[in-house]
C-alpha cells in the first residue's frame, strides 16, 4: 500500500511540475511525424516495395514507442541519475560510433550506420548529439577552481574527438551541427566573442581545407555547393522538385495525397518531409509547424533566463539549438537557401536513429524546464 502511494506521489508531483506545453507539443510532434509518415510512404510501399502500403507507418510507429519511452524515462530522473545513464548511454554510442568505420554500412558513398536486426540502419550520432551536450556542459561547469579556459578547451578537444569520426564518414552536416551547438553553449557561458568567433572560423577553415585536400572523400560536399551556387551546374533534381512541389502547394496545399514529390524525389520522407508537407497542407501548415518548434525553444529560453544553475542552463541551451538549428537547415535546403545536406527534420521526418535521438533531447529538455528542478535534483 505505501508503495502504491510512493509511486502515485512521485508521478503526481512529476505531472504537477513539467512545463505542460512543452509536453503537449512533443506529443503533438509524435502524432503529426506518425501522420506524415503515412502520407509520405504509402505509395513507396505500395509501388515501389511491392509490400503492404503501411509499411512504413507501421515501422515509425514502432519507433514512436521507443522514442516515447525515452521521452518519459528522460523525463523523470533526478539530475544525478541522468547523469549517470548518460554517461553509460554515451559511453556505448561512442564504441558505435568507433566502430562504423569497421563495420558500418555503406549507403550513396557515406558510411554512418550499424545494421542491427531491431533497428536496421542505425546511426549512432543521433545519440551521441544531446549526449555530446550534457558533457560539455558538465566539463565547463564541474570544477569552477579550474582556470576556466582549461575547461573549455577539455570540450573543444572532445568535440574535435567526435568530429573526426564524423567527417570520416564523412558526414559534414553532422559535425556543423555539433560545432554549431558546442559555440553557442560557449558563447552563452561568457566566453571571448573575438576568441570565440576566430576559433569559428578557424573550424569552417579545416573543414573547407579538408575538402579541398581530400577530393574523392569530401568532392560531394563541394559539388552541392557548386550546385546550390549555380543551378545549372550540377544535378538539381531533388532539390528543384522540392521547391517546385513547395510552390505548387502555395497557402493552402493539394490536399492529403495529391502531392506527386514523394513519389519523384528518392527519400522524400526523409530529406524532404517539409517540401511534401507544403506541397500536401500548404505554407500555412508549414508555418503552423514552425511555430511548434519556436515556442519549445521560448519555454527553454525563458527558462534560462530564471534559472540560477550555471549547467542546466548550459545544458538546455545546447539541446534547444540542436532542436531549432536542424529544423532550420532542413527548411532552408528544401526552400534552396542552404546546400543539400541531408538533415532531417525532428520528430517529422521518417527514420528510427533521428527520432530516438530527438525523443532524447525532448526528455532531457522536460526535465530541465521542471518548475521544481533545483529541489528535485538535490532531493534524495
Amino acid at each position: 500500500m505505501q508503495h502504491r502511494i510512493f509511486i502515485y506521489k512521485f508521478y503526481y508531483d512529476w505531472w504537477k511540475n513539467i512545463d505542460k506545453s512543452i509536453f503537449f507539443l512533443i506529443l503533438l510532434l509524435f502524432s503529426l511525424g506518425l501522420f506524415f509518415s503515412l502520407v509520405s510512404t504509402s505509395l513507396i510501399a505500395s509501388d515501389k516495395l511491392n509490400t503492404n502500403s503501411y509499411y512504413f507507418f507501421f515501422k515509425h510507429f514502432f519507433y514512436i514507442g521507443i522514442g516515447f519511452f525515452l521521452f518519459a524515462f528522460f523525463s523523470i530522473l533526478k539530475e544525478e541519475s541522468l547523469f549517470k545513464i548518460s554517461l553509460i548511454l554515451f559511453l556505448v554510442c561512442l564504441i558505435f560510433l568507433l566502430l562504423v568505420p569497421f563495420i558500418g554500412v555503406e549507403i550513396k558513398g557515406s558510411k554512418r550506420w550499424l545494421d542491427f536486426p531491431i533497428l536496421p540502419a542505425f546511426q549512432p550520432v543521433e545519440l551521441v548529439k544531446p549526449l555530446f551536450v550534457i558533457f560539455v556542459a558538465k566539463i565547463i561547469v564541474l570544477d569552477e577552481k579550474k582556470n576556466i579556459y582549461n575547461r573549455y578547451l577539455y570540450s573543444f578537444l572532445f568535440l574535435i574527438f567526435i568530429s573526426i569520426f564524423l567527417i570520416n564518414q564523412p558526414d559534414i552536416g553532422q559535425t556543423l551541427l555539433i560545432s554549431t551547438s558546442w559555440i553557442t553553449m560557449i558563447f552563452i557561458s561568457g566566453f571571448n566573442m573575438l576568441i570565440l568567433s576566430i576559433l569559428g572560423l578557424v573550424i569552417l577553415g579545416a573543414i573547407i581545407f579538408l575538402i579541398l585536400l581530400l577530393p574523392e572523400k569530401f568532392g560531394y560536399v563541394f559539388l552541392r555547393i557548386q550546385s546550390f551556387i549555380d543551378p545549372k551546374n550540377g544535378d538539381n533534381f531533388q532539390s528543384e522538385k522540392a521547391l517546385e512541389a513547395i510552390k505548387q502547394g502555395g497557402l493552402t496545399g493539394q490536399g492529403m495525397g495529391e502531392g506527386i514529390l514523394k513519389d519523384k524525389v528518392p527519400e522524400a520522407h526523409t530529406d524532404y518531409i517539409i517540401a511534401v508537407i507544403s506541397e500536401e497542407f500548404g505554407a500555412i501548415f508549414v508555418l503552423f509547424v514552425i511555430i511548434i518548434f519556436l515556442f519549445i525553444t521560448y519555454k527553454v529560453i525563458n527558462k534560462v533566463f530564471f534559472e540560477p544553475d550555471d549547467f542546466l542552463k548550459l545544458a538546455l541551451v545546447g539541446l534547444v539549438s540542436l532542436l531549432i538549428i536542424q529544423t532550420f537547415i532542413h527548411i532552408g535546403v528544401n526552400i534552396r537557401l542552404l546546400p543539400t545536406t541531408g538533415m532531417t527534420l525532428p520528430f517529422l521526418s521518417y527514420g528510427g536513429s533521428s527520432l530516438i535521438g530527438n525523443s532524447i533531447i525532448a526528455g532531457i529538455i522536460l526535465n530541465f524546464t521542471r518548475k521544481d528542478s533545483i529541489r528535485y535534483k538535490n532531493n534524495d
